[in-house]
């Protein structure tokens, strides 16, 4: 006759805690990436507005140049009813039309309204790591 084989199978109480000590670890891993995300979207956020507020300062100085040509147009205009002289206030004119139309167009073609990249791509990523690691849990 054979001895009784002894089955070592873990008391219910175990396999409870080793489930509630998965579920606090993939707790604190979303808690952890979550405040990780924050961080990202935050950094993303600072570089974007820092290139905008360049870009919209560009675009204002372009403004106040075109204001100025349309100011020193007036005058021009009394110029260019005495003999040549008119065509140096043109040229001033046209200079500063020039000048101010290449800062509004380089200011807004910097000018930039998106989502941060590296944040949603991080996000996707994070996303299918988390289904993952809930997928592989819940076997």
């Amino acid at each position: 006759m054979r001895a009784p084989v002894e089955t070592t199978t873990a008391p219910p109480d175990a396999k409870d805690a080793s489930s509630r000590g998965l579920i606090s670890s993939v707790i604190s891993d979303a808690q952890r990436l979550v405040g990780l995300e924050i961080a990202l979207a935050k950094q993303e956020a600072k570089e974007l507005a820092t290139g905008n507020a360049i870009a919209a300062g560009l675009m204002a100085f372009g403004g106040v140049l075109i204001l100025l040509a349309v100011l020193v147009a007036a005058p021009s205009l009394v110029i260019t009813l005495v003999p040549w002289k008119w065509q140096a206030a043109v040229v001033w004119v046209a200079g500063y039309l020039l000048l101010g139309l290449v800062l509004v167009l380089v200011g807004k073609a910097r000018m930039q309204m998106r989502l941060p990249p590296r944040t949603v791509e991080s996000l996707k990523e994070n996303k299918e790591w988390a289904l993952r690691r809930v997928k592989s849990n819940g076997r």
